[in-house]
């Protein structure tokens, strides 16, 4: 392997998910301080503030653990029909030239096969963790009524 071609995967593979990781960090961290400020801002100006009912209002509410399972199914299958519409893809490609460069192959089957693990984890947790978080989830139901 050249020594450009190295640089460019440790590029890819090890510098890219740290920035992504340190980006998500600050962006994180920014809002909590932000948050802090403006919650400082009020009390200074109205000592009259109930902080509870302010934070209540600041902070998004969490989604429900259905909405946070719909979104696991819904990523699952995003992930899977694009890991299976490359390998179809793919198939009515050497259909069409009748020949299938096996580097082309080899390198879409880089992006293929990760992206059909991530959909299928993806889909077993929706199905593992509705089946367990049932009662919770009922349980949710019936507070939210």
């Amino acid at each position: 392997m050249k020594f450009a071609e190295m640089i460019v995967l440790l590029g890819i593979f090890v510098v890219l998910p740290i920035i992504i990781v340190a980006i998500v960090a600050r962006a994180k961290t920014n809002a909590t301080n932000k948050r802090a400020q403006i919650a400082l801002a009020a009390i200074e100006k109205n000592s009259d503030v109930d902080l509870e009912e302010f934070f209540k209002k600041m902070n998004p509410p969490r989604p429900s653990i259905k909405e946070r399972l719909l979104d696991k199914l819904l990523y699952g299958c995003i992930f899977t029909l694009f890991g299976t519409g490359i390998y179809v893809a793919l198939a009515m490609f050497s259909l069409v030239i009748d020949e299938v460069n096996a580097d082309m192959f080899i390198g879409l089957s880089f992006v293929a096969v990760p992206s059909l693990g991530v959909g299928l984890a993806f889909l077993i947790n929706y199905f593992v963790g509705r089946k367990v978080l049932k009662q919770e989830i009922e349980a949710e139901a019936r507070n939210q009524a």
